[in-house]
């Protein structure tokens, strides 16, 4: 039977996570590089991006417009199955064009022999919210 949520598996977890949110903020691309997996079959959704394969994550991601990302996440959730699979999803808010914008993140991570990859990524911005007065 499948162990759900093994609390070491997911500190484990958890831990390379924040390592990847750090990254992602100061735009390490060492380090985010390092925790993607580096393979044709790996699949990262944008906000405006679909993209194929850690060739064209890697190409993004070194010319991204706006490299360094500051945002405030809320609701990490992190699950894992066994020893090898976790999900990781969580909310985000940040200022973008000094627009207040929310948005949610999930990524599936594998342990491979040479350690954990994320193996899946989506994020997604939600509508602008438009006040009515």
């Amino acid at each position: 039977m499948t162990t759900i949520n093994d609390p070491t598996v997911v500190t484990e977890v958890t831990d390379l996570y924040l390592k990847y949110e750090e990254a992602l903020c100061n735009n390490n691309l060492e380090v985010m590089d390092s925790l993607f997996w580096d393979a044709p079959e790996v699949v990262r959704f944008g906000i405006t991006e679909n993209l194929y394969g850690g060739d064209e994550v890697r190409n993004f991601r070194q010319n991204r417009p706006n490299p360094k990302i500051e945002r405030e996440i809320s609701n990490l959730k992190v699950v894992t199955f066994g020893k090898d699979v976790a999900t990781v999803t969580l909310e985000f808010h940040r200022i973008i064009n000094g627009v207040e914008r929310f948005g949610r993140q999930s990524q599936t991570w594998y342990r491979f022999a040479e350690g954990w990859k994320v193996v899946s990524a989506h994020v997604s911005l939600l509508p602008v919210q438009v006040s009515k007065l």
